[in-house]
């Protein structure tokens, strides 16, 4: 996961650890663009509290490239069933 939210914000791996670990400053650009892949405000991020859980996500709601952003973020197995099932209705739609 943190390979894709470095990848996300527009940093290195490196770089997106010591932001996790204090050791370096975020700036605004790579928090809000973390903020949007989360689906947070700004403030919940800088506020962040473990204990609350943000809103649950709604794929609907997104545009086609969070849509992909999002499956992107799931693990292996459940990224290929997502495809296998985009496939199994693409190639139903054909016949």
């Amino acid at each position: 996961m943190q390979k894709e939210v470095a990848l996300h914000i527009g940093v290195d791996k490196s770089t997106y650890s010591k932001i996790q670990k204090g050791l370096r400053e975020v700036t605004v650009t790579e928090l809000t663009k973390m903020a949007k892949l989360f689906n947070l405000s700004v403030d919940q991020v800088i506020n962040y509290d473990e204990n609350l859980k943000p809103k649950e996500i709604v794929i609907e709601d997104k545009s086609t490239l969070e849509q992909m952003e999002l499956i992107q973020q799931v693990d292996e197995e459940d990224k290929s069933t997502v495809f296998k099932i985009i496939d199994k209705m693409l190639t139903t739609k054909k016949i």
